[in-house]
């Protein structure tokens, strides 16, 4: 496992990026009804996350394929709802309304190393990569980590 430690030290993320930089990422803005978020959903159907962007297409949160069920299942599935929740489920419109702000992101200037110890240490198996100006450049699953640890 040498080889892997050499490769997770000295690798940066703009590396990976650049061989994942032929595939779409799932990016969605935050103005998108819940509809549309939906639909986005349904064309990654191998994806788990939905980077939501604002107007300046800078990342604003994301949506876990989690958050999305549970918008859109539990009025009709959850025998209990608790009352703070009632009202967000409710008025719910767009992607804004149902996004998670916190996020954990990777930049092109991390080494691979760093990034795999968040996504363990975070429980994260996919995540957005950004620019200087927290524009989403790509994304990283950990299925990408160990093909590119690998080669």
């Amino acid at each position: 496992m040498k080889h892997v430690e050499k490769v997770t030290e000295n690798t940066k993320v703009a590396e990976l990026v650049a061989l994942l930089k032929k595939r779409k990422i799932p990016i969605i803005h935050e103005n998108a009804s819940i509809k549309e978020v939906i639909d986005v959903v349904i064309s990654f159907e191998h994806r788990r996350l939905l980077y939501v962007i604002d107007g300046e297409k800078k990342l604003a949160g994301l949506i876990s394929l989690g958050i999305l069920a549970r918008h859109v299942f539990s009025p009709s599935h959850e025998p209990q709802i608790h009352a703070r929740f009632l009202i967000n489920m409710i008025t719910a419109e767009t992607a804004k309304d149902i996004m998670k702000r916190k996020t954990v992101v990777a930049t092109e200037n991390e080494q691979v190393g760093m990034v795999l110890k968040r996504m363990i240490r975070t429980n994260v198996h996919e995540m957005p990569v950004v620019d200087d100006e927290k524009r989403v450049v790509a994304d990283i699953t950990l299925i990408d980590l160990l093909r590119f640890l690998v080669k």
